[in-house]
């Protein structure tokens, strides 16, 4: 029987019989329960028992002894003394262990159990001991309380949440210690309905405390007992199966051979070993409902996900007993837990099921019943739970493919796209068994055979190419390639079938692969190759590059030979076929700087080289689309390479095909330059199409040599001039001019410059920004868009920074904007980036493509401004220009905040106070906007003045919270405004209020950054401003001066910041300080500080020490009683979402008979003991109120980042027993009834309305 001081009941059977019984035995009960022999008398705590009749054999010990269950060293003081202890270091094997235990058990069972409760005790944290006399005559509630008396009121911490190796390595012990307990005592000692009825009665106690530690460690191992007992019912299931089997065989022998004995020994054995069974049901039972029910929706994520872990343990080891819908039903709920570790726990006890294929049919009704759930759960707002709920589903699919529709697989489908690799790759996984384990590989390879193709997997990578397509996501193929790798590796390298299916034509029977499909098999093609060759996720999806293992090493060297063998003698011919498609050139291009390039001169391939080339110029002269330029530049810049042999062979090529473009290109400039405004649309195509080849190859390729700017120049200047100039032309040759003085500067920098080649670059440089400028105020968008961002990139690397790092040399190199660039560059950002959004904010009904040219527009603009702000934070603008971006940060937030932001975040590091004084300006520029708007009577309610002062504040949150760095530019930008509010006065007499005083209202919102003494000079610097007569004035235009008077008067403190604590202390709950928390009261009050003197101009060069700690507020209270508690409900705040108090007052909550049975005793108890607590020091109070946290159930939200869907109704075909019924074994008799329950079932499903939804 299990002993509890807890309400419980008996079998729901047996209505009426539900008496309680106490947890802890009397002392008759303990002397009557003995094996046969007297209990021997124990000596006083820290004595020798004198009477004992045979000193008692520790566990842990074997040298010292215990005295009243008292732990302590033993002589040496180098040994363990207690059970905690020796688990603790881990240094005994566990089974030596337990076998002293049980040694000592044998001897004295209440001594040995002593020590087991001291164990799970001290385990938790506790600091306390149980001692004889405890044990013996206080209740088990009794002890509870005592002992959450003996916690460590410094810290929360105990030995399950405790971090470093040493306590990891405890928690694996603890558990293995209570695993190898049971393992030892299943044949005897477990049945005495003594020492297991002690230990579970003690942890279902445990269990149920407030206390956080007690709760965590009993479920622990409370679940690991459960585990253990269902290991060895297990047994039992198979020793009955056997021993049924050897009863019928031998009856089922003649009667002249059939032995009566041993049909007698087996009726025998196997009714002790039902009995057994019967017993083991009964302890499982009492810990499921006594333990598991309640805990498994404890507020404590950890504890919750422990029990689910276990119930999915028990599962797979019985799944006979356990695989059915009255247990699965727990971890279905619990799929919808908030803390994801708990739902985490719930996937992988799902997926040690669906793995075996034989249990699958009891998981259909499951599955039916949550499977929109899990589903749902890859798109998870953790990445980890959503990489598992993909796995599960995978293994649904393994398990029947009619589980899942396609719904719920095109939901999975797209999650290969995700830029999260591990979300990606699971997706892959689950795509590969979706579309390609279906098909029969040797089927696959005799149809490959008969139609003459080298590769069998032409119809998958069909397939691939189709889904890809239908995707409808073609920018992304590197992502696909990258999820599909680990599972479809085989399948993506197989070029030579790639190469086959563009190549060949279609047999009879092949379906014709279209323009689209060829694209984007060219396009999958490329993206394998990289992946193999670089053996790395593509940009996007992953940290970055890794260190690669041997293994990886080397299958990336036999992947990059094997691939540069497939495609070395093919891409020439692909180059051939589709030499006139831009997409499909561009993307074969690629290829090449994935090979093996000294195959061309060690394998003698020169003649593949050469056809390579020879395509290469083909394209060249075919195309103007600067994607497949780029992209030829790029493959002859990888090929000229110095280290490879086939270096002079591709330069040779190279050159030739420049100085053909030269002079095409000069003589195409001469005739344009000499037509002039006649020049008819060949000409224009001509110099237009040379010059974006020449541009291309400019970018990868020195080609100084060919001296370009000079034409380039030429056809700027008349452009300039006569202001005809195509704008194509125009930003061709600002480009083209721009690659031309950057490898002119790296000439110079690589080498020893003389002055002469400095001279004439900067000659070049100063001639040319002369030119961007004025092509600044070009008709042409493009063309002042071009013109400005190569301004900034100039006098970005022109700059001071020139010089930095030794090279004073090229000092005659840096150009510093004059201030009529300074605003000619500020005026193009304000008339081209800061500008009304009227169409782009409309209704987002247009196209896909209207809507991507609104993208692409507003990245342009983006560029625009960054490329700006660079100026400004590298000091090469200066700052004040920026107060013009600043001040469009609340207008344009969404856009370009990010930029605006990191710019003022940037500046404040360069110049506190010029940002400071920028920040001002920007404010002051647009109170006079409004000023000129409305007039001098401004209406200061209108959302024009709102706006103002939202900026503002949005200014001071970016001081931070640090004061004392900020103390000097906050009281500048004070200074700025309040001359600013003053400098003009009003022409109607100095009666009347100055007109920019409504400012001062602004200025208010940096008075909360001022510290305490500041305020008192900021106050009296305003004074020197005012006149008595102003001073007297409270009509309504004078507010905004009283404001900031008051500001700067009141809020002492509340804002009280002392320049020795360098914290402020704003927060209220550094007001919450207990007495002896705080410091000692030695240093100068700040408000004692002169305020004499130039206060902008002091330095305080006072330290900041630490901020001071709130003392951990601890308590040892008991739960109030829930009638003062009705006159007192707890603010909402007062403790976390689903707390003990939410959970007591809620009116919707049905509190179950178990439950207010439980709530009577702690009224009880709390009345008796209220005395008691009244007695106990302040201290005492304050000891336990970290330690305790409120049983309540979670409350179950959905986590999901796609959709809100809230739980379903619980199917009404779920088994409603709660009751742990081991399964009969074969040819088993059905028992007659089980022993009766201690724990009603009905209670249960009234406790599960806490759900607010149906049971199964």
């Amino acid at each position: 029987m299990i002993n509890s001081d807890f309400p419980v009941f008996q079998d729901s059977s047996n209505d009426g019989q539900g008496d309680t019984v106490s947890l802890s035995m009397s002392v008759s009960e303990l002397e009557d329960s003995g094996e046969g022999k007297g209990k021997k008398k124990r000596g006083r705590p820290g004595k020798q028992g004198a009477a004992s009749k045979k000193a008692r054999r520790s566990p842990v010990d074997k040298g010292g002894r215990r005295a009243n269950g008292v732990a302590h060293q033993n002589g040496e003081g180098t040994d363990p003394s207690t059970l905690f202890e020796v688990v603790k270091q881990g240094k005994s094997a566990m089974q030596s262990v337990i076998d002293d235990w049980i040694e000592s058990y044998k001897q004295d069972r209440d001594l040995a159990l002593l020590d087991l409760i001291n164990f799970f005790i001290h385990c938790s944290g506790c600091k306390g001991t149980v001692r004889i006399e405890m044990f013996r005559n206080m209740q088990n509630a009794e002890i509870i309380r005592k002992m959450t008396e003996e916690f460590d009121e410094d810290s929360g911490d105990y030995p399950l949440t405790m971090a470093g190796p040493q306590w990891k390595k405890f928690r694996y012990n603890f558990c293995e210690f209570i695993m190898v307990l049971i393992r030892q005592c299943q044949y005897s000692i477990i049945y005495d309905e003594y020492m297991m009825d002690t230990v579970i009665s003690l942890l279902t106690g445990l269990s149920d405390s407030q206390v956080r530690a007690f709760r965590h460690t009993s479920t622990l191992a409370a679940m690991k007992l459960m585990t253990a007992l269902v290991n060895v019912a297990l047994n039992l299931s198979i020793n009955q199966d056997n021993t049924q089997r050897q009863y019928e065989a031998e009856r089922n022998k003649v009667a002249g051979k059939r032995a009566n004995e041993k049909l007698e020994m087996l009726l025998v054995k196997r009714k002790e070993l039902q009995e057994n069974q019967d017993e083991i049901e009964n302890m499982m039972n009492s810990i499921f409902k006594g333990i598991f029910v309640h805990r498994y929706r404890d507020a404590i994520a950890e504890i919750r996900a422990i029990c689910i872990e276990e119930i999915g343990v028990w599962m797979k080891l019985y799944s006979d007993a356990f695989l059915n819908d009255s247990y699965l039903k727990y971890v279905g709920w619990t799929l919808h837990d908030r803390q994801g570790e708990v739902r985490l726990k719930c996937l992988k006890a799902l997926q040690t099921l669906y793995t075996n294929r034989e249990l699958y049919p009891k998981l259909e009704l499951f599955t039916n019943r949550f499977k929109d759930r899990i589903v749902s759960m890859t798109l998870d707002k953790e990445y980890d739970v959503a990489v598992e709920a993909i796995r599960l589903v995978t293994l649904i699919l393994h398990g029947s493919e009619d589980a899942l529709s396609n719904e719920d697989c095109e939901n999975v489908y797209h999650l290969v796209y995700s830029a999260h690799r591990p979300v990606a790759v699971a997706a892959g996984e689950f795509l590969h068994r979706k579309l390609f384990s279906r098909h029969d590989p040797q089927a696959e390879e005799a149809l490959a055979k008969r139609r003459g193709r080298n590769s069998p997997n032409g119809n998958l990578i069909r397939m691939l190419v189709l889904f890809f397509l239908e995707s409808e996501l073609h920018e992304h193929a590197a992502y696909l390639v990258d999820s599909l790798w680990d599972s479809s590796q085989d399948l993506l390298k197989d070029w030579d079938c790639m190469v086959e299916l563009l190549l060949e034509d279609p047999l009879q029977g092949e379906e014709v692969l279209g323009d689209r499909h060829e694209s984007a098999l060219i396009e999958l093609m490329v993206c394998t190759i990289r992946q193999a060759a670089e053996a790395h996720p593509p940009v996007g999806r992953g940290t970055g590059k890794r260190v690669l293992t041997a293994k990886e090493k080397k299958t990336q060297i036999d992947d990059k030979n094997r691939l540069t063998e497939h495609l070395i003698v093919a891409l020439p011919m692909l180059l051939s076929k589709y030499q006139a498609d831009a997409e499909k050139v561009a993307n074969l291009l690629q290829v090449p700087q994935y090979f093996d390039l000294e195959v061309y001169s060690s394998g003698r391939m020169e003649k593949h080289l050469d056809a390579l080339l020879k395509q290469i110029r083909v394209v060249v002269d075919k195309h103007i689309e600067m994607e497949v330029l780029e992209a030829c530049s790029k493959t002859y810049s990888i090929l000229c390479s110095e280290e490879y042999t086939i270096m002079n062979r591709v330069d040779i090529a190279r050159s030739q095909l420049i100085d053909e473009l030269m002079d095409r290109f000069a003589h195409s400039v001469e005739d344009l330059l000499q037509e002039g405004d006649e020049a008819d649309d060949d000409d224009i195509y001509n110099v237009l199409s040379t010059l974006k080849k020449l541009t291309a190859f400019h970018n990868a390729h020195d080609l100084t040599k060919w001296d370009l700017f000079k034409n380039c120049y030429r056809l700027l200047k008349m452009g300039i001039e006569q202001g005809s100039m195509p704008e194509q032309i125009a930003v061709q040759a600002l480009q083209c001019s721009h690659y031309s003085i950057l490898w002119q500067l790296v000439k110079i920098t690589e080498g020893c410059p003389s002055k002469d080649d400095l001279v004439a670059l900067r000659r070049v440089v100063k001639s040319f920004l002369a030119v961007c400028q004025q092509c600044l105020s070009n008709v042409n968008t493009p063309v002042k868009e071009q013109a400005f961002m190569l301004l900034c990139d100039l006098l970005m690397i022109f700059s001071h920074q020139l010089v930095a790092g030794g090279r004073e040399a090229l000092q005659p190199l840096v150009f510093n904007p004059d201030s009529a660039l300074q605003n000619e560059l500020l005026n193009f950002v304000l008339d081209h980036v800061f500008i009304d959004q009227d169409d782009e904010n409309q209704s987002m009904e247009g196209d896909e493509e209207d809507e991507a040219n609104k993208i692409e527009a507003l990245h342009k603009r983006r560029n625009l401004l960054a490329a700006f702000c660079k100026l400004i934070i590298y000091d090469i603008v200066d700052m004040p220009a920026a107060a013009d971006i600043f001040k469009q940060y609340m207008k344009y937030y969404n856009d370009y905040g990010d930029i605006i932001k990191e710019t003022l975040s940037k500046a404040r590091q360069m110049d506190k106070i010029q940002c400071a004084k920028t920040l001002i300006l920007s404010l002051q520029q647009l109170f006079n906007e409004l000023i000129q708007d409305q007039g001098p009577n401004l209406d200061r309610t209108s959302s024009h003045v709102s706006g103002i002062k939202e900026l503002a504040r949005r200014f001071a949150l970016t001081f931070g919270l640090d004061q004392i760095k900020t103390r000097e530019a906050v009281a500048t930008l004070h200074k700025d405004g309040i001359e600013f509010a003053f400098k003009v006065p009003n022409p109607k007499g100095p009666e009347y209020p100055p007109p920019n005083l409504a400012f001062l209202e602004v200025l208010c919102e940096f008075s909360s950054k001022l510290l305490r003494q500041d305020k008192k000079t900021v106050h009296s610097y305003l004074e020197k401003f005012m006149t008595e007569y102003m001073m007297e004035r409270r009509e309504d235009v004078w507010l905004p001066l009283i404001a900031y008077r008051n500001s700067l008067l009141t809020g002492g403190d509340d804002d009280r910041l002392s320049v020795t604590t360098g914290a402020s202390s704003t927060s209220k709950a550094s007001t919450v300080r207990s007495k002896r928390g705080r410091p000692p009261q030695n240093k100068r009050r700040p408000e004692e500080e002169t305020v004499e003197g130039p206060w902008v101009m002091r330095n305080d060069t006072l330290q900041t020490p630490g901020a001071l700690h709130t003392p951990q507020l601890t308590s040892t209270a008991l739960r109030e009683n829930p009638r003062q508690a009705a006159d007192h409900i707890p603010d909402q705040d007062s403790s976390e979402p689903g707390s003990e108090p939410d959970y007591m007052h809620n009116p919707q909550m049905q509190m179950s008979w178990l439950d207010q049975q439980k709530m009577e005793e702690v009224n009880r108890k709390e009345r008796g003991g209220m005395n008691y607590m009244k007695s106990r020091s302040g201290g005492v109070r304050q000891q336990v109120r970290g330690l305790m946290e409120d049983d309540a159930e979670p409350i179950f939200e959905d986590v999901m980042m796609s959709s809100r869907g809230q739980l379903e109704d619980m199917n009404e075909e779920f088994e409603d027993t709660m009751v742990i019924d081991l399964p009969a074994s074969r040819n088993r008799r059905e028992r007659a009834e089980l022993r009766p329950d201690f724990f009603d079932s009905t209670a249960i499903m009234e406790d599960d309305a806490g759900f607010g939804m149906q049971m199964f």
